[in-house]
């Protein structure tokens, strides 16, 4: 089964994520692990950008108004505002050692959003057209 690179990278960032989680107690590692897929999820929407047709899929084909990519940048931009508060918290554990319950909960809101982020996209993904088949 085919499965494209964007998918795949970031199905392996959230393994990356979920491990993280699991090993928080190590921190350089935890820290470090989260900022890479922080990064990894702020890099995606400029790789899209650079390597698809918008144009003609959102406006030429009419997708700008499919209820699945509003719902998508949605989920997007609540996992933007979710990393801000988690970093935030984070820094603030880091430094007094209060706020682990706001952490661990903000944690939770962004694995469920960034799953559903995920699906919503491969539920998005359009592969190139290969040609006719030869049949």
């Amino acid at each position: 089964m085919f499965m494209p690179e964007t998918i795949l990278g970031a199905i392996l960032t959230m393994i990356l994520m979920l491990v993280a989680m699991k090993f928080h107690q190590h921190r350089t590692f935890h820290k470090g692990s989260m900022g890479l897929v922080i990064l990894f999820d702020l890099a995606m929407p400029f790789y899209l950008y650079m390597n698809r047709d918008w144009k003609e899929r959102l406006i030429d084909g009419g997708e700008i108004f499919s209820f699945l990519i509003w719902m998508h940048l949605g989920l997007v931009l609540t996992l933007y505002a979710l990393y801000f508060m988690q970093v935030m918290a984070g820094i603030k554990l880091a430094k007094t050692g209060e706020g682990r319950e706001d952490h661990k909960v903000q944690g939770r809101g962004i694995v469920l959003a960034r799953l559903t982020m995920i699906a919503t996209g491969a539920l998005l993904y359009e592969p190139a057209d290969v040609g006719e088949s030869s049949l």
